[in-house]
C-alpha cells in the first residue's frame, strides 16, 4: 500500500466523474489518496489561482514523510505561469533528500523539466488521476508499467521499431514536445549533453510536430542528444491538401537533417496505452534492427516496505 497525494498545477479537472473513478480505483486496489479536495478546485481554466497553484508545488518541500507518491490530477495548462514563483533551491533540497514518486505529463512537463534543470529531482512522465486512473476503462498495460517503473530499480521497455541497429546511452529526459519548446532558451530548460530525448504530444499535426522538431534542432538541442525516441503522437487530422505528408514522411526528413538516430513507435503519451518513463535518469539504448529496448535505472523507486500491488 502507498500514500498518494494529489496535486493540481495545470487545467480544471473538467471531467470530475473520471477524477472520482480514478481515485475509487486506487483505493480498491489498497492505496490511500490524499489532497482529493482539490479535485474540484477551479480559477477560470484553472485548478485554482497561480497563488493556490503555485503553494501547492512549493510545498511539496514540507511533505510527509509518509508520502509515496505525487501524482498530478490532470493537464491542460497553467504550469508555465508557476515557474517564476517555484522556491527551486528549496525544493531541489528536500526533494534530494527524501525523493519522491512524482509523475504527470502534458502540461506538467515544464515543472518536469525545471526540476531537472534546476534542481537535478527525477520525476516520472507517466499516467495521471483523471485521463489514465479514471479512463472508463483502466489499461492493463498503462497500470503495470507504471508500477514497474516506480518500484523496480532497473527495467526494460521494449517496442517494434523500423531503424538502424544501435547501441547508446544517455540520460533520458524530455516529455511533451510543446512544452519543451516552450522552455528552449530558459533556465528551465535542462541541458542535457548526450541524452536519450523522448518526446510526444497531441492534436499537432505533423507540420507543427516538424516545426517544433526543427526548432530544437536549429536550437542545438537535437545535436547534444545520442538518439531521438518519439511516442505518441495522435489525434491530429490530415486531408487532401497534404498529399502523402503524414507522419511517416516527417520522420524521413528529420532522420535526413539530424546526424542523430530516430526512433519512433514507442507506446508514450496520450494515449491509454503508455510506458512510465524517470526522466534525468540512466538509459541504455538497443536497436536489433527489428525491435529496439530502453533499460532504465538510477532513478527514485518506492521503498521496499510499501506493497504494490500490480494487478487492479
Amino acid at each position: 500500500m502507498s500514500l498518494i497525494q494529489l496535486i493540481a498545477p495545470s487545467g480544471y479537472c473538467i471531467n470530475q466523474t473520471a477524477a472520482a473513478l480514478g481515485i475509487q480505483r486506487l483505493q480498491e486496489a489498497g492505496h490511500q489518496v490524499s489532497n482529493s479536495q482539490i479535485v474540484s478546485r477551479r480559477f477560470q481554466r484553472f485548478a485554482g489561482s497561480d497563488e493556490q497553484r503555485l503553494a501547492e508545488i512549493n510545498a511539496l518541500a514540507q511533505l510527509p514523510a509518509e508520502t509515496d507518491i505525487v501524482l498530478a490530477v490532470r493537464g491542460g495548462y497553467g504550469a508555465s505561469r508557476l515557474l517564476e514563483g517555484i522556491h527551486f533551491p528549496q525544493l531541489g533540497a528536500a526533494l534530494r533528500a527524501r525523493m519522491p514518486v512524482i509523475c504527470g505529463h502534458s502540461d506538467f512537463t515544464a515543472i518536469q523539466a525545471a526540476l531537472l534543470a534546476q534542481c537535478g529531482v527525477i520525476t516520472f512522465s507517466g499516467p495521471m488521476l483523471a485521463g489514465n486512473f479514471g479512463a472508463e476503462t483502466l489499461d492493463a498495460f498503462t497500470w503495470h508499467h507504471f508500477w514497474q517503473a516506480i518500484s523496480s530499480p532497473r527495467f526494460t521497455i521494449c517496442w517494434e521499431c523500423d531503424a538502424s541497429p544501435l547501441q547508446t546511452h544517455g540520460t533520458v529526459w524530455g516529455g511533451n514536445l510543446a512544452m519543451i519548446c516552450s522552455l528552449a532558451g530558459t533556465s528551465w530548460l535542462p541541458v542535457i549533453e548526450g541524452g536519450i530525448l523522448v518526446l510526444e504530444d497531441i492534436n499537432e499535426h505533423p507540420f507543427r510536430v516538424e516545426r517544433m522538431l526543427l526548432q530544437l534542432h536549429h536550437a542545438g538541442i537535437l545535436g547534444r542528444q545520442n538518439a531521438l525516441i518519439l511516442g505518441s503522437f495522435n489525434g491530429a487530422t490530415l486531408s487532401d491538401y497534404d498529399d502523402g505528408y503524414d507522419f511517416s514522411a516527417m520522420c524521413q526528413l528529420l532522420q535526413q537533417r539530424l546526424t542523430i538516430p530516430v526512433l519512433s513507435g514507442l507506446p508514450f503519451g496520450h494515449e491509454p496505452k503508455t510506458v512510465t518513463l524517470p526522466l534525468g535518469a540512466r538509459g541504455e539504448l538497443v536497436h536489433d534492427g527489428k525491435q529496439a529496448s530502453l533499460t532504465l535505472s538510477g532513478h527514485p523507486v518506492l521503498s521496499a516496505s510499501v506493497s504494490i500491488e500490480n494487478h487492479f
